[in-house]
């Protein structure tokens, strides 16, 4: 069972290598904080939210992760705070963080309709690999794993820029901004290296009629080694209470330290969030491998839940669709 577990977790770096190395969830446009601090307070209403991903269900060491969200606003709406705590799960490995987040939320027009904020998120991340699921008996044991520091936590600070009006957003964001500085195990910088990652996020709302919205938007991410990820999404807002969508994520191979003969990963999403109450939303993604690599075989599920804490002020300017 080790020998299974070892092939997995070294299978599964190198997709990891080759793709991002940031834990990346498909129903990010529910909560943008998971990709950019910035985005902190955008609601102007105190929420928690909360994912769970089983990915490439059934194939085992297969990623799971986790991650609970809890923002909103101070200083009448001018800042964004929040707090994100996140477990991640690769075979052998399991990586941990927590980050505080702090926005300042700039307003552009008269009513605030439409702002300009700039966030930090700053705290620790902590990487653990498991050696015993790495060895067995007749294998010759990797030095960097048997001699080196195998649990290390570290501190780190992300940093983002969003922008919004009532029908229209874009960001741009980075994160393990001071981690990799710190990764001083030739262990984890050999089997769980950290890079610093940027984020590109625009998209809009278009009416279509008085119970139909339509809202495209696209990710691109980079971490300057790897290839460069992008996600295109569509969804519809069904008379302001069912989300439904799909995204495609695709890659860029063309860059000179990647070998040509890569296969380019694919995925199809497809996604619903209904709001249950003013208070209550769950959304759940099905994530499908399409470039015809094992994972093919193995379908990705996400859950999420929302819940929204009535405000002091009732004040709202107008609905948040991003």
């Amino acid at each position: 069972m080790n020998k299974v577990l070892t092939v997995l977790f070294f299978i599964l770096c190198g997709v990891t290598a080759s793709a991002q190395q940031d834990a990346q969830f498909s129903q990010y446009m529910f909560n943008g904080i998971y990709v950019n601090p910035a985005y902190a307070g955008y609601r102007e209403q105190w929420n928690i939210h909360a994912f769970y991903r089983n990915q490439w269900a059934n194939l085992p060491g297969a990623p799971k992760t986790f991650s609970v969200a809890v923002e909103g606003t101070a200083n009448n709406d001018r800042v964004g705070l929040g707090l994100q705590v996140m477990s991640d799960k690769l075979g052998a490995s399991n990586t941990s963080s927590a980050y505080f987040t702090y926005a300042y939320r700039i307003p552009m027009n008269e009513d605030g309709s439409s702002r300009l904020a700039v966030g930090i998120s700053g705290g620790f991340l902590q990487q653990r690999l498991d050696i015993s699921l790495l060895t067995t008996s007749s294998s010759i044991p990797d030095p960097a794993l048997v001699n080196g520091e195998n649990n290390r936590t570290m501190p780190d600070a992300r940093f983002g820029i969003f922008y919004n009006r009532e029908r229209f957003f874009t960001g741009i964001s980075a994160s393990n901004l001071l981690s990799q500085s710190f990764q001083k195990s030739q262990a984890l910088k050999e089997y769980l290296p950290l890079k610093p990652h940027l984020y590109f996020t625009i998209g809009g709302l278009l009416p279509l009629s008085e119970q139909l919205l339509l809202k495209p938007s696209m990710l691109i991410k980079e971490d300057l080694a790897g290839p460069t990820s992008l996600d295109l999404n569509a969804f519809m807002l069904i008379s302001q209470q069912l989300w439904l969508g799909a995204s495609y994520r695709t890659t860029f191979l063309k860059k000179s330290n990647l070998a040509s003969d890569l296969k380019k990963p694919s995925a199809l999403v497809f996604m619903a969030e209904v709001f249950v109450n003013d208070k209550l939303r769950l959304g759940y993604a099905y994530d499908m491998t399409v470039n015809g690599t094992v994972a093919t075989n193995y379908p990705t599920h996400e859950l999420s839940v929302g819940y929204f804490f009535k405000r002091r002020n009732a004040r709202m300017l107008s609905p948040r669709y991003f």
